[in-house]
């Protein structure tokens, strides 16, 4: 299988940005010394889309590292990195993507990575395993299992398993505690603001945000934007999450009151038309709207055009669409991942451990697949542990230890 890249001699440059990030990514580090060794996954094939930048990279190394053969495309258009796939593509990985695709190619990059005919999919969001059901139904039976990374992805399969038509066993990374109460949480809240900031230049000390959404994304947008001076806004259609805000010292409001008094709206939902219509209608000049979720979908843009008299770029991963009336609104990163599109994602201390978790998802899935049924399975809580205690290991951070005492008290009836 030949690679399908931007071009080769951007490699340099990504195996700088690779190099740069296993500095700091001790668990995974410690992971590839130990089974590039064992190498479990020999004679397994492993399709992997993902955001295409660095530690997604390393991690693709590591797999390679521990005998399998990888192929590697991007999950969002905007996010791939080209030096990166470069250097990958270099490496020996096959790799499918390049930054800015069209839908058709990258429709088309997901169908060739496919094409090696996987043991294990590695999933971003469910466009992979979409196609698995749909297109390319005839590499099911080989396909041993699979994990995904997102929220987003998780309640796709999770609508597939209530329909009965989920063909495989798949692991809820996203739903490990090693993956979303530190990388949706502390990754999403850092790299969101690192994006919108470095993309627009703007302080946000002051200015009034709109969050929408509290989940554990929501959480950690908030909170960011809380600790740089922001006056926060959360809007949510969760009664708990809506009171679990209040209780952290936000503000609740619904998306029509907020949308009258927003500087800078954040939608991490993972729904469609968060923002709309009637919510442009009344927005500020000058408000700035950018988007974590995983899909393009959280500001209805269609809308927000066909009440504009003019859309251009004015910067750098910044659209200013000017209203009839002579507002200017602006969209940043085309309303897609604006951490990744404008960013280089989350930092490489937590993508530590979301893709050890990646990684031992795997080795559970070739290890125990033919006792897991089809559907949507939880890492093991044991699993999940062991990532927290090399993390803190490596860290140099020690923890107490239940005497034999204390685990009987802990045990009785």
């Amino acid at each position: 299988m030949e690679s399908m890249i931007r071009d080769i001699k951007l490699a340099p440059s990504g195996h700088d940005k690779i190099n740069w990030v296993k500095n700091f990514m001790p668990v995974m580090a410690a992971i590839d010394k130990e089974y590039s060794e064992s190498k479990p996954f020999t004679g397994k094939k492993i399709v992997i889309t993902l955001h295409l930048e660095a530690k997604t990279a390393y991690m693709a190394q590591v797999f390679q590292h521990a005998g399998a053969e990888v192929a590697v495309t991007g999950s969002n258009p905007l996010s791939t990195q080209d030096d990166v796939a470069a250097a990958l593509a270099e490496s020996g990985i096959h790799v499918f993507a390049t930054h800015g695709c069209t839908p058709e190619e990258y429709d088309m990059y997901i169908n060739k990575a496919l094409d090696l005919q996987p043991d294990f999919v590695m999933d971003d969001g469910g466009d992979m395993v979409h196609m698995l059901h749909t297109k390319r139904r005839e590499l099911l039976p080989k396909i041993l299992g699979g994990s995904e990374e997102t929220t987003t992805g998780v309640l796709r399969l999770r609508a597939l398993e209530a329909q009965g038509k989920l063909e495989f066993p798949m692991i809820a990374a996203n739903d490990a505690y090693c993956k979303y109460l530190f990388d949706n949480r502390y990754g999403t809240g850092q790299s969101t603001w690192d994006g919108i900031m470095r993309t627009t230049n703007l302080v946000i000390a002051g200015k009034t945000v709109v969050i929408a959404g509290y989940g554990w994304c929501g959480k950690g947008g908030a909170m960011r934007a809380k600790g740089l001076g922001a006056n926060v806004v959360i809007t949510e259609v969760d009664p708990i999450k809506a009171i679990e805000a209040v209780f952290d010292g936000f503000r609740v409001m619904p998306m029509d009151e907020a949308a009258k008094i927003g500087d800078v709206f954040l939608t991490l939902t993972g729904d469609k038309d968060v923002i709309r219509k009637n919510h442009f209608e009344v927005m500020k000049d000058g408000a700035v709207m950018a988007n974590s979720g995983h899909f393009d979908v959280e500001i209805n843009i269609p809308e927000l055009e066909s009440l504009s008299v003019s859309r251009r770029r004015v910067r750098n991963n910044i659209e200013e669409f000017r209203q009839k009336d002579g507002r200017k609104l602006y969209l940043l990163a085309e309303g897609r991942l604006v951490n990744l599109a404008a960013g280089d994602g989350h930092p490489a201390e937590i993508m530590d451990l979301s893709f050890a978790v990646q990684f031992f998802s795997a080795m559970h899935i070739v290890k125990h697949h033919a006792e897991l049924s089809k559907g949507v399975h939880l890492m093991p809580e044991e699993i999940d542990t062991k990532i927290a205690e090399m993390k803190l290991k490596l860290m140099g951070i020690r923890i107490d230890t239940l005497t034999p005492e204390q685990r009987a008290y802990l045990s009785m009836a």
